[in-house]
């Protein structure tokens, strides 16, 4: 089977997809396909859904994979990971095989991941690198991700698409795939996410990052499969204040 196309997901968060699974409608992640083929699928993540259950069993987006089979025999699996409160292009392997050739691309810093955020502030220069080292640090039953001479190496590059009301839209192709690793380093360079409650303050409207767009060289003898995700309804205005249309 070759790629298919794939419908544009429907609005809604994962409070719909719960109240979907609860009413025991099929597949409610299926809606949110972006793209399928025989070894990969890209899912458009909603924000507030974990890619892992967490302690108090709630669902992720592991409890709806079953339902991701398409006729296959193997149950698809996550080739990375979004935090929670990110929305956007989430890759899974249709089979072992996949998450293994997957696993190797983003091992080796092949697939070129792109997230749009909105900042409080402006960077002073349009567009540069964060080369900044990462620890993750325990506060009792808690953890956060600090800078750190001594951690793990992390590098993000950015680029400010637009600004307005204090705020600048950034585009963030980070080099490194460390946890927190875009929310750190842009609160270190004094551009907390909106809506970051852990590394900045909270908003209403929830945190405004969103992975755009994957590029993943799967196939050697084939261009490489280019996947992006539409700006969630609940970010759209922040972003209009800064420039964005539908038309972006």
């Amino acid at each position: 089977m070759g790629s298919e196309a794939v419908m544009t997901p429907k609005a809604g968060g994962a409070k719909d997809l719960a109240a979907g699974a609860a009413s025991g409608k099929p597949g409610p992640l299926a809606g949110r396909l972006l793209y399928r083929d025989q070894l990969l699928l890209v899912l458009d993540k909603p924000a507030g859904l974990a890619v892992h259950p967490g302690p108090s069993g709630e669902a992720s987006v592991e409890t709806y994979l079953p339902a991701l089979r398409f006729g296959y025999r193997e149950t698809p699996g996550l080739a990375h990971r979004l935090d929670r409160d990110t929305s956007g292009c989430l890759a899974l392997g249709r089979n072992a095989r996949a998450l293994r050739k997957l696993g190797r691309l983003f091992s080796e810093g092949r697939v070129e991941k792109t997230y749009w955020a909105l900042v409080q502030g402006r960077p002073e220069k349009d567009q540069g690198r964060i080369d900044l080292p990462l620890a993750k640090e325990t506060l009792g039953r808690r953890w956060r991700v600090r800078v750190d001479p001594t951690g793990q190496t992390a590098v993000t590059d950015y680029r400010v698409l637009g600004s307005g009301e204090g705020r600048a839209w950034l585009e963030l192709r980070p080099q490194t795939g460390r946890t927190h690793q875009l929310r750190v380093h842009l609160a270190a360079l004094g551009c907390p996410i909106l809506g970051d409650a852990l590394y900045g303050q909270a908003a209403a409207s929830g945190l405004h990052l969103h992975a755009r767009r994957l590029v993943l060289p799967l196939y050697p003898e084939k261009p490489a499969i280019a996947v992006e995700a539409p700006l969630p309804p609940a970010l759209q205005p922040a972003l209009e204040s800064c420039g964005w249309t539908e038309r972006t």
